[in-house]
């Protein structure tokens, strides 16, 4: 009988697991856009400062997938209200990051990480669900897609300098 993976919400003594889990978010980030994000490291404790934020406030949560105690996914969720006199006001729930652990896709693991993020949502009053995702990260769009989520805006971008101020032709 093999062990069922469990969830649960990750806290601040979770960030190195989440830290090594987040190297998929890095390598295949790099690897599609290597002139924005930078490259996997084993030293992975150096995003520490970038995922420590998402365990700390009352306005944010990382739910956690483990099999027999060892991290194999996560995700990241933040509510906020957006303010204009052009928005309705609401409560929206925004996903930061979700990485699964490559012998775990495919198995359910992002989306039951995703339903803990929309119950999480809800329960803080969040009427809507919103995330980003790259055109390039296919696998996720695909699992988006099957949850409900659909495409609202697209985000286009163009560089107009290269890091040593060059114009990028």
């Amino acid at each position: 009988m093999t062990n069922p993976i469990s969830y649960r919400r990750a806290t601040i003594e979770d960030v190195l697991a989440i830290c090594e889990l987040g190297q998929i978010l890095n390598a295949s980030h790099h690897l599609a856009r290597p002139d924005i994000y930078v490259h996997a490291t084993t030293e992975f404790s150096r995003d520490e400062p970038h995922w420590l934020c998402s365990l700390q406030g009352e306005d944010r949560a990382t739910f956690l997938a483990e099999l027999s105690g060892k991290a194999v996914g996560f995700i990241t969720i933040q509510v906020v209200k957006p303010m204009s006199p052009l928005l309705h006001p609401m409560v929206v729930g925004r996903i930061g990051s979700v990485a699964v652990s490559e012998p775990f896709r495919g198995r359910g693991v992002g989306s039951s990480l995703l339903k803990l993020a929309e119950e999480w949502a809800r329960k803080q009053g969040a009427l809507d669900i919103r995330l980003a995702v790259w055109e390039f990260n296919q696998q996720a769009l695909s699992l988006y897609r099957e949850l409900g989520y659909e495409i609202r805006a697209f985000e286009m971008g163009k560089r107009i300098r290269t890091t040593e101020g060059d114009s990028p032709e």
